[in-house]
């Protein structure tokens, strides 16, 4: 005799409590391992007793800690996004990086780093505003190409959105050549293959705020978002307006990348990969599966950031590269299978 089946709302309950229990197993390695490796009963006794001094304790604190909240952060921040935008746009394709929303953010964080925008705090200020009008510019750009002509396809948006990568790298590159200074070098190169080896204590409250706040506000947007997934046709009969909707969900989206990015670099796929992983769990409603892909962001980012830091210690990959590499054979399977969906031939 069959059981009665596990309800949607104790099923994503128990996926979120084992979620956390690995985020925080994920964390705990993550502060334990590297160049100087600490035994990770001492690290737990670092972390919950407050203490400050000492050898250990500075690494936890002060080197490692802040790496493993800006990733966490960042994670879940991309995690969010990709689910929303894949969404608005309804196509599993759809993510941060894919459709230009990184690489825009990151051409603008460039622009004020190499021109030397403000200082201190102007520029501590500058450059999330720069990544999020270059996410936001770019995402618009890429919509309206991919909706240009007609309906839009997966073809369409894949080419819409490498074109705009393109032309942002392009830009990118030309801003370099016209610095030409080893420090510009090394930051653009910072901003292409993302990385969480910058991350400092005062510049975690902005990342911080922006998450909580973005997703705040998407979770209380999960029921227009079903309705976007569902179509405009359906989501204009329950009385929603898709095209304003799509605008102000753009600019709450952009801004969460934008300031994301501001202080990781560009970091692919992580938006791809994680809201179908979620979405296979506890399937589509969003008031359920932007809290698993948030929670589920922030582990695969940490897992592929201490993957980063180890597998060719005492070399450091930067963590956009094992994104990439994990997330472009995810891209080509889900490509080829939404081309066959929509009757598209090789």
């Amino acid at each position: 005799m069959k059981g009665r089946p596990v309800p949607s709302a104790v099923r994503c309950s128990a996926l979120l409590a084992v979620l956390a229990v690995l985020l925080a197993a994920v964390a705990v390695a993550s502060l334990a391992l590297g160049s100087v490796r600490i035994p990770p009963g001492e690290v737990v006794r670092i972390v919950l007793g407050g203490e400050r001094t000492g050898a250990f304790a500075s690494i936890v604190w002060d080197v490692r800690a802040p790496r493993v909240v800006l990733g966490a952060l960042v994670g879940a921040g991309l995690a969010v996004a990709g689910t929303v935008l894949q969404a608005l746009v309804r196509n599993p394709l759809a993510d941060p990086f894919l459709l230009g929303a990184s690489s825009g953010a990151s051409a603008g964080a460039v622009v004020v780093i190499v021109l030397g925008v403000g200082a201190g705090v102007a520029t501590t200020v500058a450059l999330p505003v720069a990544a999020f009008v270059g996410s936001l510019g770019a995402l618009v750009v890429v919509w309206a190409l991919a909706r240009r002509g007609g309906a839009m396809t997966t073809g369409r948006l894949v080419l819409a959105g490498v074109a705009v990568q393109y032309v942002l790298s392009a830009f990118t590159s030309l801003v370099l050549v016209l610095s030409a200074r080893a420090e510009h070098v090394r930051a653009v190169l910072f901003w292409t293959l993302g990385g969480l080896g910058g991350a400092r204590w005062s510049e975690l409250a902005l990342p911080a705020v922006a998450l909580a706040l973005g997703t705040g506000l998407l979770l209380a947007l999960a029921r227009p978002l079903d309705l976007m997934l569902a179509g405009e046709e359906d989501a204009r009969g329950m009385g929603l307006d898709p095209g304003r909707f799509r605008a102000w969900a753009f600019v709450l989206t952009s801004l969460v990348v934008g300031v994301l990015v501001a202080h990781s670099g560009a970091i692919g796929f992580v938006g791809l990969m994680v809201p179908h992983a979620a979405r296979m769990a506890v399937g589509a409603a969003h008031r359920r599966l932007l809290p698993v892909a948030a929670l589920g962001g922030a582990v695969f980012l940490l897992l592929t950031d201490l993957l980063a830091r180890t597998v060719a210690a005492p070399e450091e990959i930067p963590v956009g590269v094992v994104t990439a590499l994990a997330g472009g054979p995810f891209f080509l399977w889900l490509l080829r299978r939404s081309t066959r969906a929509e009757g598209i031939t090789g």
